[in-house]
């Protein structure tokens, strides 16, 4: 059911993708809003629910089979979206778009990460599957496994590592990059996953967990929305 579920996510969010494109060409911002906001609302909504299934068994490969298999789906299907607020800092960086269209692209993010939570959090409650018995949360699931300081440099770290590929792999033909940069996000949550997420995006961590940024704001704003940004200045910095 789970499958069926985000399968089913993904279809209508292609639709809504290829209608937006078809009757709102004529209308650069508000078109460009929508796309974003779609293919960042499919990512919030897919992840919400594969974090689900994380304790599906054999642990942990069903959920890294799982993860590697809905990153390449993501990277065929959402093409020309970044869906992740430190991907816009880049052409926004370095030119490539104003930084009125780069904050409309990371407004967009954000309602789609609100709006991917409130649809999951009504999907779960109608107890479709095992998975959403109890999958209401109470509060802050509390994803830091650790300390904030380590959380803060394991969030830097996979940043740092994760946007350094995606500037590598640029030049390599599409078909083969999407499978690359899902194998990287796998190995990147096998490694820390169990610590903080292995989010390294800061409207995905809002939809994941939006609770604990409201009951510990600075902790987790620090960890999952400025140590991200922070490890795509330092790339934009350095190369």
């Amino acid at each position: 059911t789970s499958l069926l579920l985000m399968a089913g996510i993904m279809v209508t969010v292609g639709l809504c993708r290829r209608l937006t494109r078809r009757r709102l060409r004529s209308h650069q911002r508000l078109c460009t809003f929508l796309l974003e906001m779609f293919s960042t609302f499919q990512i919030c909504a897919c992840t919400n629910e594969l974090c689900l299934l994380g304790n599906v068994e054999p642990k942990p490969h069903t959920s890294l089979t799982l993860t590697y298999g809905f990153t390449v789906l993501h990277g065929l299907t959402l093409t020309g979206s970044t869906c992740n607020p430190c991907g816009t800092l880049q052409p926004m960086w370095g030119g490539g778009i104003s930084v009125k269209m780069g904050g409309l692209k990371i407004g967009a993010q954000f309602v789609a990460a609100v709006l991917a939570r409130v649809f999951m959090h009504f999907i779960w409650s109608l107890e479709m599957a095992e998975p959403h018995f109890g999958a209401l949360p109470q509060g802050c699931s509390n994803p830091m496994q650790t300390t904030e300081t380590q959380a803060f440099c394991i969030e830097l770290l996979f940043s740092v590592v994760f946007q350094l590929t995606i500037l590598r792999v640029e030049s390599i033909n599409s078909k083969y990059r999407v499978h690359l940069i899902a194998l990287l996000i796998t190995m990147l949550v096998y490694a820390g996953g169990n610590l903080t997420g292995a989010i390294f995006n800061p409207a995905l961590a809002f939809s994941l967990h939006p609770n604990c940024f409201y009951d510990k704001f600075l902790s987790y704003s620090l960890v999952y929305w400025i140590a991200p940004s922070l490890g795509k200045f330092l790339i934009l910095y350095v190369f």
